[in-house]
Order: C-alpha cells, then sequence, then structure tokens
C-alpha cells in the first residue's frame, strides 16, 4: 500500500527534535500548518510551536488533531485573491500584478491533500495557460506531509488511487513511530531543508496496518453512458446548491475574476472560488445560464471529477476525486459521493 519514493533517506528523529526544526524553520520562512481557529482546524500561519494543532497528537501535551476543514489547496490556490491593480489616469492605464514572492513551508500535509495538490498541478501548470500566480505559489512551497495512522469514517483515499501513508506528492514525509518520528526525503527539495548532519540517519521503513476497504470506482470510459441517466434529477432532489462541497474540496478549480472599485480611478481585479454547483454557474452577460437545471449541475460535478478531468489532461482513468471525504462530512442533506460512486457501478 505504502508509495513513496525509493531514492528517499530517512531520519529518526524525537519530538523535540520535530519541535526545535519546526522552530528554525518558521524564522526563516513562513510557517503553515495545522491550526485552531475558534475552535475549527485550518491551515494557517504560525509563529509559535505551540500554536500547532498536531497532525497525531503531542505527546503527553494533547490529542491527535482532525484533518483540517478546508484542504491545503487554499495555500495555492487562495477562495480570493487580487492579481492585480488597475490605475486609469486620463485616457492611460497602468497595471501593477501582485506576484506572491515569499517562501513558505506547509507542515502536516495528509496524503490526500497533497495528492489534491498534484491534480492542480496538472491543471494549472502541465496544461496551457499556465497559471502564473498558482505556480509562483507552488515553485515557493514546501510541503511537509504526515501519514495518517487510520481512515476516518469518510475517507476512501484507497478507492481512488491513493493510500493514508502515500509519499508521493510531498517533499518530506513524517511518519509516527514509538520513539518519535521517520522523517523521509522525497524529493531534493525536502533534503534541502533536512537539517544536515543533525539527525540519525535509519533505513528502517515506517510500518502500517491499517485496515482498509475499497469499493469499485465506474471507470473513466463508462461515464458517458450514464450522462442521460434519470438518477441525476432523483439525486438532485437532496442538493441545496449550497456548494459547500465545491468550497472543501482539494481540487474543484472553477474561479470567476471581477474588478472592485477601491477609490478614484483604482480598481482591483480579483479572483475567487466558484462552482458548478451555484445556480448562477457560467452565466452569461445576456442572462443566459449553461446549466438551469439543478441535475445538470450535480451531474457536471461528477463529471468533472471522474471523466473531464482525465479528458483535459490526458492522463488515462485518473480521478480528481483524493477520497478525503470532507464533501460528505460537509452536506448538509447527505449528498454522499461515495453513494454516488457505487449507485453507478451496481447494474442497471
Amino acid at each position: 500500500m505504502r508509495k513513496t519514493n525509493a531514492d528517499g533517506k530517512s531520519w529518526l528523529i524525537s519530538q523535540a527534535e520535530l519541535e526545535a526544526w519546526l522552530d528554525s524553520i518558521s524564522n526563516a520562512r513562513s510557517l503553515i500548518a495545522p491550526r485552531q481557529v475558534s475552535g475549527t482546524v485550518l491551515y494557517r500561519p504560525v509563529s509559535k510551536i505551540n500554536e500547532i494543532a498536531w497532525p497525531g497528537g503531542r505527546p503527553g501535551k494533547s490529542s491527535a488533531s482532525p484533518r483540517p476543514v478546508l484542504s491545503v489547496k487554499e495555500i495555492f490556490f487562495p477562495p480570493t485573491e487580487r492579481l492585480f491593480k488597475i490605475q486609469k489616469t486620463g485616457q492611460e492605464i497602468h497595471l501593477e500584478e501582485a506576484y506572491p514572492d515569499w517562501e513558505t513551508v506547509v507542515f502536516g500535509v495528509r496524503p490526500c491533500d497533497s495528492r489534491g495538490v498534484k491534480i492542480l498541478d496538472a491543471l494549472f501548470l502541465d496544461t496551457n495557460p499556465v497559471d502564473s500566480f498558482y505556480a509562483r505559489r507552488r515553485a515557493n512551497t514546501t510541503i511537509i506531509g504526515f501519514a495518517c495512522k487510520e481512515m476516518g469514517p469518510t475517507c476512501f483515499c484507497t478507492s481512488v488511487g491513493g493510500a493514508p501513508d502515500d509519499a508521493q506528492d510531498v517533499d518530506i514525509m513524517l511518519y509516527e513511530t514509538e520513539a518519535g518520528y521517520l522523517a523521509e526525503a522525497v524529493t531534493e527539495r525536502g533534503r534541502f531543508l533536512i537539517p544536515a548532519g543533525e539527525w540519525r540517519e535509519t533505513t528502517n521503513s515506517p510500518e502500517t496496518s491499517i485496515t482498509i476497504e475499497q469499493f469499485p470506482v465506474p471507470e473513466n470510459g463508462k461515464w458517458p453512458e450514464h450522462f442521460n441517466d434519470t438518477y441525476w434529477t432523483r439525486m438532485s432532489e437532496r442538493c441545496l446548491s449550497c456548494r459547500a462541497c465545491a468550497y472543501v474540496c482539494p481540487t474543484c478549480h472553477c474561479f470567476a475574476i471581477r474588478d472592485e472599485l477601491i477609490g478614484p480611478g483604482e480598481f482591483d481585479r480579483i479572483r475567487c472560488w466558484d462552482s458548478c454547483a451555484g445556480a448562477n454557474y457560467r452565466r452569461l452577460a445576456g442572462g443566459h445560464r449553461g446549466r438551469p437545471e439543478k441535475a445538470e449541475r450535480l451531474r457536471n460535478r461528477f463529471f468533472c471529477k471522474f471523466y473531464y478531468y482525465a479528458e483535459q489532461t490526458g492522463l488515462g482513468n485518473t480521478s480528481a476525486c483524493t477520497g478525503c471525504g470532507r464533501c460528505i462530512d460537509v452536506c448538509p442533506v447527505g449528498v454522499d459521493i461515495t453513494e454516488v460512486l457505487q449507485d453507478l457501478e451496481r447494474p442497471a
């Protein structure tokens, strides 16, 4: 089950060594980690190590924190961001771009979230045109992953090609051990961040014993058969078009752009998250809506994850779902993505 870089080096470290390392990182770079914000765990900047909601629990001090409510996607693709400022003086127009340009380290990233970043890479980096804002953040960010010791009640990463200890999409992966942690450098960027000569190198590999339940997911080529199914109408009767599922999803990537007046002759061009679940998604200036019916919009969400993504990126049977289960947790009316996938796999 475990997926990692075969050439990666590993070190055994204690809780104290881990904290000292993160403390040194926070002094030189922006450090982002799971953090309690008004009772909710989110990926947020931390300036002190005791602000971290430790993914595996802090031995003798706190229990393990739950998975962050929002995915790490918001670090690379913020919910709202200014692309540039527009200044108009007479007939002259000046554009001031707002490129992010700071080194960031994100700690405690679960495998489902790091896989989500990889999925976004294929859309924003590997498919033209390249999104320069996403590219700048991605190039300046190091990801420190944290392997899951168990799967949560709504997790299904193993059904969509992932694993609770998948290290393929991080720069450094941490695994809990009885004595502390096993740290594994997966990429050159990760090796650069490891404190040379300070940690005890090892050839040990992490042992995992996670009980896994899998269910079949329709292959990419089978999805067009379900395009006109009445199933989507029946399922959409539950949906409220609230868009919560898209906002917590590690891979939903639709956005809208608008200009906001900030002063005489000055505007900010803003990009913010959007969702195909919304009633006005892709509404044109004349009022035309491409998907006016709720069933069409619900169908699009699933087709986007399991069919359109692979078609757009040329990645074969790869899906744009990481199996994190957040959409199941947040849906107020019980639209369950695992229920839909299993329904579509059952004989008609």
